[in-house]
C-alpha cells in the first residue's frame, strides 16, 4: 500500500499538469511561435539521451551492431510491430551470445517482503496474456479505447534502458495512424521535460490529445500497469533471476536495440520536423550545449525554448 501512495504522490502531478497543457494546446493555434522552441528542446534532450544510453548499453561491438540492425530496421520498414520484432531479434540474440556473469547484479539485494511466488506466477501470466491478447481483440473489433489501452500497454512493456525509450515507442503506435500530430506528440514530449516525476507520464498527455480526460486516464492506467505486473511477478523470484545469465544477456540485447529505436526516432519525427534552416540547427545545438556542457535542468532548458520560439519565430 505505501508503494502504491508513493506512486501516486510522485506521479499525479505530472499528469494532471500535461493534461491541463494538452487541453490548453489543442484549444490555441498550433501555429504560435513557442512551438518550434519547444521543438528545438526535444531536439537537445533526446540528443543528450542518445548519448548517454549509447555510452551505458552500446559500449561492445555487439551492442553497438544490434543497435545498428534495430536502427536500420526501424528507419526501412514501415510496420506498427516492427520495433516489437526487432527488440526481439536482438533480446534472443543477447540471450545466446552476451550471456555473461555481471557483479553488479549478482550482488544487489533486493527486498522481497516475502512476497508468495504464486502471486508472482500470476502477474507475470496476466503481463504476457495482456501483451499478446490485446493486439489481437482490438484489431478485431478496431474499438478506439481498446487500440489505446493496447498501444499503451504495449510501450509500457517494451522501454527498456530508460524513460526516454518511451519516445519512439509512442511516436510508432500513434503519430503514422494519425491520432496526433507530429508537431503535437513532439511539444507534449517537451513539455514532459519541465514537470516533475516520471517521463511516462507523457502519455497522459497523448491520451488526453486524443479522447480527453478519459483518454488521459486510460493511458497512465495501461502504461504503468506491466511495471507494477513485472514488480510483482519478478520480486518473489529476484535470487534465482539475479543470477540467470540468459536473463542478463536477454536484457542487454533488448537495451542494444533501443538505442537503435531512440536514433531512428531522433531522426524521424523529431530532426526532420524540427530543422529546416541553418538557424534552426544553430538554435538546437546551443540549447544542447546549455544542457550538456552547462548541465542546466530540463525545466529551465524548456522555459529557455520557449523563449527562443517566442523571440526568433
Amino acid at each position: 500500500m505505501g508503494g502504491i501512495i508513493s506512486f501516486i504522490g510522485f506521479t499525479l502531478p505530472s499528469v494532471i499538469i500535461l493534461m491541463v497543457f494538452s487541453a490548453l494546446f489543442i484549444n490555441n493555434d498550433s501555429s504560435l511561435t513557442w512551438i518550434q522552441g519547444l521543438k528545438l528542446v526535444a531536439v537537445a534532450i533526446v540528443a543528450q539521451a542518445i548519448i548517454g544510453m549509447g555510452k551505458k548499453l552500446t559500449n561492445t561491438k555487439s551492442t553497438i551492431t544490434l543497435a545498428l540492425f534495430v536502427l536500420i530496421l526501424s528507419l526501412t520498414i514501415d510496420n506498427l510491430y516492427i520495433q516489437v520484432i526487432a527488440l526481439s531479434i536482438t533480446g534472443i540474440y543477447g540471450l545466446i551470445f552476451l550471456k555473461e556473469t555481471s557483479t553488479d547484479i549478482n550482488n544487489l539485494r533486493v527486498k522481497t517482503f516475502k512476497l508468495p511466488k504464486m502471486l508472482g506466477f500470476i502477474s507475470i501470466s496476466l503481463f504476457f496474456l495482456l501483451l499478446i491478447v490485446l493486439p489481437i481483440v482490438s484489431s478485431m473489433t478496431n474499438n478506439l479505447w481498446l487500440r489505446m489501452f493496447d498501444s499503451f500497454y504495449r510501450s509500457g512493456s517494451l522501454v527498456f534502458g530508460g524513460g526516454h525509450v518511451v519516445l519512439p515507442l509512442l511516436e510508432n503506435e500513434f503519430v503514422p495512424q494519425g491520432l496526433i500530430s507530429p508537431d503535437s506528440f513532439i511539444t507534449g514530449y517537451a513539455a514532459a521535460q519541465a514537470v516533475p516525476g516520471p517521463l511516462f507520464t507523457f502519455s497522459s498527455y497523448i491520451g488526453m490529445s486524443i479522447e480527453g480526460i478519459g483518454g488521459g486516464v486510460l493511458a497512465t492506467i495501461a502504461i504503468f500497469l506491466p511495471a507494477f505486473l513485472l514488480l510483482f511477478g519478478v520480486l518473489p523470484f529476484w535470487d534465482d533471476i539475479k543470477s540467470n545469465t540468459y536473463a542478463e544477456g536477454f536484457l542487454k540485447g533488448i537495451s542494444a536495440g533501443v538505442v537503435g529505436i531512440l536514433i531512428a526516432a531522433f531522426y524521424n519525427p523529431i530532426w526532420a520536423s524540427t530543422i529546416k534552416s541553418e538557424l534552426d540547427f544553430v538554435l538546437a545545438s546551443s540549447l544542447f550545449v546549455f544542457l550538456v556542457y552547462y548541465k542546466l535542468p530540463s525545466w529551465s532548458i524548456v522555459l529557455i525554448g520557449i523563449i527562443i520560439g517566442i523571440m526568433f519565430y
